[in-house]
C-alpha cells in the first residue's frame, strides 16, 4: 500500500542531506571562497538532477510532490544508500511506486536481423528502447568500434556519444550530434517517464557531463530520424555520411539506423576503403540481446 506523502519531511530530508554533501563528493568542481552554506547549493543540487532550481526549491518547501522518476534521480544525484533510498520514497509516499519493475528483455523482430544481415557495406545499428545498441553489422564496427568490447549494459548510442573517448573524437560537430541525441532521449522518456533504467542513465550522465545536464534541463525533443553526420575516423580521414532511421512497424519502439555516403564522392571511397581494411568483426546475435537488457 502506498503511504500518504509527507511534503515537510522529504524537505526536510532533501536539505538536510545535501548538507551532508561536498561539491567534490558528486563530481562538481570546488568553486573557492567561504560557502554561505554548508554541503551542496539547491541549484548544485537541481544541476545534478537535472530539474529546475525553482522546481527543486518548491519540492524542499512542501509546495510540489515529486514523481518516481524525480526521486530516483535525486536519490543518485544526492548519493542515497540503499536504506535512504527506502526512506526518500517512504516520505514521498511512493513506496510502491518505486522503480523495481522486472526488466524485460528486447527481442529484435527476426525481419529486422534480416535486414541488418544483408547491410554489408552500410554501417547499420539497431536501436532500441532509450537508444540502446542492440545489434550492429560489421561495416559499423570498423566506422565506430568494436562494440562486442563494450560491455552489454553500457552499449547504449547517449552513454557512448558522451563518455566513449573515441565515438565522442570522431564526430567533427560534437555539439550538434549530442544534443539531437539528448533530445531523441528526451522523446523516449516521454513514452515511459517511470522507466527506471532511464532514470540510472540520465542520473549517471547528469553526474558525469556538465554539457548533459544542461541539455537535458531544457527539454528540448527532437525525433533525430534523419541528419547528416561529420567524422573524423583515425585510419581514413573525414567522412560525411547520411544518417537516416526507420522504426519499426510494430510497439517494440526499435529503430534501424543506416548511415550511406552519396556515391563518387570522396567519403564514398573512404568509406569503401575503410571497409576493405577491416576483418570480420562478430555481431550480436538474437541470443546475446538479452544480456544487453540485463
Amino acid at each position: 500500500m502506498t503511504a500518504s506523502p509527507d511534503t515537510g519531511d522529504l524537505g526536510a530530508f532533501l536539505k538536510a542531506r545535501r548538507a551532508q554533501l561536498a561539491p567534490h563528493e558528486v563530481g562538481l568542481p570546488e568553486t573557492g571562497g567561504r560557502r554561505k552554506v554548508a554541503g551542496l547549493r539547491r541549484e548544485e543540487v537541481a544541476q545534478l538532477a537535472a530539474i529546475s532550481v525553482d522546481y527543486y526549491t518548491r519540492l524542499e518547501q512542501g509546495r510540489v510532490q515529486a514523481s518516481a522518476t524525480v526521486l530516483a534521480t535525486l536519490a543518485r544525484a544526492l548519493r542515497l544508500d540503499e536504506d535512504q533510498q527506502t526512506y526518500l520514497y517512504e516520505i514521498a509516499g511512493k513506496t510502491d511506486a518505486r522503480p523495481r519493475r522486472r526488466r524485460t528483455v528486447q527481442k529484435m523482430r527476426p525481419a529486422m536481423r534480416r535486414l541488418l544481415d544483408q547491410l554489408h557495406t552500410t554501417p547499420a545499428v539497431v536501436l532500441g528502447k532509450r537508444l540502446h545498441i542492440l545489434a550492429w553489422n560489421d561495416a559499423a564496427a570498423a566506422l565506430y568500434t568494436d562494440f562486442a568490447r563494450i560491455p552489454a549494459g553500457e552499449r547504449n548510442y547517449v552513454r557512448l556519444l558522451f563518455t566513449h573517448p573515441g565515438i565522442r573524437g570522431m564526430h567533427l560537430e560534437w555539439e550538434h550530434d549530442a544534443r539531437d541525441a539528448v533530445a531523441a532521449l528526451r522523446m523516449e522518456a516521454a513514452k515511459d517517464p517511470d522507466d527506471p533504467d532511464l532514470a540510472q542513465l540520465v542520473g549517471e550522465l547528469s553526474v558525469q557531463d556538465p554539457d548533459f545536464r544542461t541539455w537535458w534541463a531544457e527539454h528540448r525533443v527532437n525525433s533525430a530520424a534523419y541528419g547528416t553526420k561529420h567524422y573524423r575516423h583515425p585510419e581514413v580521414g573525414d567522412l560525411t555520411l547520411d544518417c537516416d532511421t526507420w522504426d519499426s512497424p510494430d510497439d517494440s519502439g526499435q529503430r534501424l539506423m543506416v548511415l550511406t555516403a552519396q556515391p563518387g564522392t570522396p567519403s564514398d571511397d573512404a568509406l569503401h576503403i575503410l571497409l576493405s581494411w577491416t576483418p570480420d568483426l562478430p555481431a550480436t546475435r538474437p541470443d546475446d540481446i538479452a544480456a544487453a537488457e540485463k
